[in-house]
């Protein structure tokens, strides 16, 4: 039985597919996903539906699937006139930035799927937990997508909203948890200051960084993934 991590998929179902292959997952391991599988790419709710029938796979959302979520809602529903007449400000602005960031992709692939598909997503998404609390051959681990934003060490996780866990990275040259060690998606590591080795898993200060790159353009990008029992990288 192993722990894998891996994170910031955002719509690349070739690379997600040739990631389990690599790390042979099997049915007695666990695999927690730290967010951002949508976006930018064009399979990103072909991962999702994946995701959804493996009982062993646990995602964690990130700012990519909190942005989708309303507006997901939103296209659900039949375009009528009271509802043009009642339509909310904040969700044609929330629709605008997430199309900004790369939704537009997943807006294309929600629309080829019919009614039901449409509603199985959207539960799935719900159900994306904020953060995940594991401990492995011994050491205790905190799983959340970018960070622990106005972060204190006598702060409850329990007490982080939502947006403080999903934007805002964490200060990877400074140890948040003396007794545990932070993983991390969100930023990739080609952007973590000081760091020489580009769009590798990133270890230092009891952070492990896991965004290798996968679908931000970048050259040599790649999807990481890391195995916590033993420490094992897996890039693709």
């Amino acid at each position: 039985m192993a722990t894998y991590c891996m994170s910031d998929i955002h719509g690349d179902y070739d690379k997600y597919i040739q990631m389990l292959r690599k790390i042979n997952l099997r049915d007695k391991d666990s695999l927690y996903v730290l967010g951002d599988v949508v976006d930018r790419g064009d399979e990103s709710l072909k991962i999702l539906q994946d995701m959804m029938m493996r009982i062993n796979v646990f995602p964690i959302i990130g700012n990519h699937e909190y942005m989708a979520i309303n507006c997901l809602k939103f296209l659900l529903k039949p375009i009528t006139r009271e509802e043009v007449k009642n339509l909310d400000p904040g969700i044609m602005q929330g629709l605008t930035e997430w199309q900004n960031v790369g939704g537009q992709s997943t807006i294309d692939e929600f629309r080829k799927l019919d009614n039901e598909e449409k509603e199985d997503i959207i539960d799935y998404l719900e159900e994306f937990a904020l953060y995940e609390e594991i401990t492995v051959k011994g050491k205790d681990y905190v799983l959340v997508h970018a960070g622990l934003d106005n972060f204190s060490p006598d702060r409850e996780l329990d007490d982080y909203h939502l947006s403080e866990m999903v934007f805002n990275c964490p200060d990877y040259s400074k140890v948040y948890f003396e007794d545990k060690i932070l993983v991390t998606g969100h930023m990739p590591t080609a952007y973590i200051k000081g760091n020489v080795d580009h769009n590798r898993i990133y270890k230092a200060n009891n952070h492990i960084a896991i965004d290798c790159g996968c679908g931000m353009g970048l050259e040599d990008g790649k999807l990481g993934a890391i195995c916590l029992d033993t420490g094992e990288e897996f890039y693709v």
